[in-house]
């Protein structure tokens, strides 16, 4: 990874922990609007992905430190629809242009990391930023299927 990109990467983490303080400085003046959003989704009663257990083997080879794990950079990224299109049509966009896509008006967004299928997600919108609430986690059996 570039230097730029490392710069790019930490100034938009920067903005993200600004804008996180800001909605907690609000939510402790005024109603916090994620709230009613967490309790309309806990009153949905999702069905819990699965947890499996891990073998607790203290082995050398089986000592793992999670620490370096969760310090591994990945890519997250919300896909509304997809479209092919040739080279002379892409050339005629222009500002005000429609491009089609091959998704319906309220159907749910894909959540990608790294470009692998994670879940399904409607936008949300709270204090004038986009988020996205989690309908669907792909279980990790369907993940693995998807990449054969």
């Amino acid at each position: 990874m570039s230097e730029e990109e490392t710069q790019d990467d930490q100034k938009a983490a920067d903005e993200w922990a600004d804008a996180l303080e800001e909605q907690d400085a609000a939510a402790s003046t005024e109603e916090d609007p994620w709230a009613a959003a967490l309790e309309e989704q806990a009153d949905a009663e999702a069905n819990p992905a699965p947890v499996t257990k891990l073998n607790d083997d203290s082995s050398p080879n089986n000592d793992m430190n999670l620490d370096m794990v969760m310090d591994i950079p990945v890519t997250i990224s919300m896909e509304i629809g997809r479209t092919k299109i040739n080279i002379r049509n892409l050339l005629q966009l222009s500002q005000g242009s429609v491009v089609e896509l091959d998704r319906l008006a309220g159907e749910p967004m894909d959540v990608l990391v790294n470009d692998t299928l994670i879940a399904h997600g409607e936008v949300v919108v709270v204090n004038d930023k986009f988020g996205i609430r989690l309908t669907d986690v792909i279980s990790a059996a369907e993940r693995i299927q998807h990449l054969r």
